[in-house]
């Protein structure tokens, strides 16, 4: 018993190393661009805006144009302590341009000669204070309310920024193949994340390999569609920044393609343990139940969460297109119209095509988790007298 006991704290304890170690060596391994500087002889830091002038801003109304000179006193950087003026460009656009005020704290850009600084540009507004507060209120809330669970759910949130931002964009610059990276790096997560909740251990298998195959025919489907649509990458924001920027040779469509089986990854992985943990609860309370019998009560709880699931994607999708479909009604576009739009269309495959995964994931989960988690040996009197012992209590 003590063995048993000791080979499940094993398991279940071996995913958080395995993750801690992966974000410790993906903290100090580097992506291969960081010399790739737009500016050079430049500094950029932090200043606080003491004041503004707007005589040279040209307003109309609904836009600004011109340019606003704020006198700024460096925080950080070679030249901390300078007073100085910098300049902030506005291009009439209310989505990229903004405006300062005194006691305003900016990120801005210094050219400098020698000990000289020679031309100072307003980036934007300094955030990454209050998104520190922000991602600290989530951390302390996650561990107060779930504790070490709240830990494991951390860890797999930082692994998959880490791993988006050291691992998968990497190598979609570099030019592999964006569909093949894609699975991978999903396979890779899908296995450690399904791990920190379970463990290395069979629950844990049968998962991955529902929610895997869920993402493949995602992954198929969107494919295919892309195809038919005649959908090309480009309708993703600032992906033709890309071509412009020396990387011609990038197929933005391939890289639209796995952006739809990624987007529904987290959902699939989602399904797919709670149908594994229905069948898991099935088959320790009932091991005298055939797996057909597991599988059903796994379908069943698919049945229950493909709706939800199925919303919960129309609402991601969906929701940063309110403004869009406000245009849409505006200016009376017909709806036989706004569906065939181009990037109407593109979201209806990452809606569409993600909810064809969800679905798909409980058949699949409900037959993993029955092949891997019931055991189809004939059921003596002794065992199927073990069905009133806690399954942690039980041998194995």
């Amino acid at each position: 018993m003590k063995k048993r006991i000791s080979r499940i704290n094993i398991r279940y304890s071996l995913p958080v190393w395995v993750c801690l170690a992966l974000i410790a060596v993906l903290l100090v391994i580097p992506t291969g661009y960081e010399d790739q500087l737009q500016y050079t002889e430049a500094d950029r830091c932090r200043a606080l805006v003491l004041e503004t002038d707007e005589s040279a801003v040209i307003d109309t109304g609904l836009v600004r144009s011109g340019e606003q000179l704020c006198t700024l006193e460096l925080l950080g950087g070679k030249f901390k302590g300078q007073i100085v003026t910098g300049v902030n460009m506005l291009n009439g656009s209310l989505e990229q341009d903004k405006l300062f005020s005194a006691g305003d704290t900016a990120m801005v850009v210094g050219s400098y000669s020698g000990d000289t600084v020679t031309n100072v540009t307003m980036s934007d507004h300094y955030r990454l204070g209050w998104e520190l507060v922000l991602a600290l209120a989530f951390v302390a809330l996650l561990i107060a309310f779930a504790g070490r669970t709240g830990v494991r759910a951390i860890l797999s949130f930082v692994l998959t920024i880490l791993a988006l931002w050291k691992l998968l964009i990497p190598l979609y610059l570099k030019g592999c193949n964006p569909i093949w990276a894609g699975l991978a790096w999903c396979l890779l997560l899908t296995v450690l994340i399904i791990a920190l909740d379970y463990g290395f251990d069979r629950r844990c298998a049968a998962a991955v390999a529902g929610a895997f195959l869920g993402i493949a025919v995602t992954c198929a489907l969107g494919a295919l569609f892309t195809d038919l649509f005649k959908i090309h990458g480009a309708v993703m924001a600032y992906s033709e920044s890309l071509l412009y920027s020396g990387y011609q040779d990038l197929s933005l469509t391939q890289i639209f393609m796995a952006s739809i089986f990624i987007g529904a990854s987290g959902a699939v992985m989602d399904l797919s343990v709670d149908i594994t943990s229905a069948v898991y609860a099935v088959a320790e309370t009932r091991p005298d139940r055939a797996w057909r019998e597991a599988a059903r009560s796994g379908m069943h709880v698919g049945r229950a969460a493909r709706g939800t699931m199925t919303t919960t994607l129309l609402l991601a999708y969906s929701g940063g297109y309110v403004a869009l479909l406000m245009v849409f009604m505006a200016q009376g576009t017909p709806l036989y119209n706004i569906f065939n739009y181009k990037y109407v269309a593109a979201e209806l495959l990452h809606t569409v095509v993600g909810s064809f995964g969800l679905v798909t994931v409980a058949p699949f989960t409900a037959l993993t988790a029955a092949f891997f988690l019931v055991k189809r040996a004939r059921i003596t009197p002794t065992q199927a007298s073990r069905t009133d012992t806690p399954p942690e209590q039980r041998p194995e």
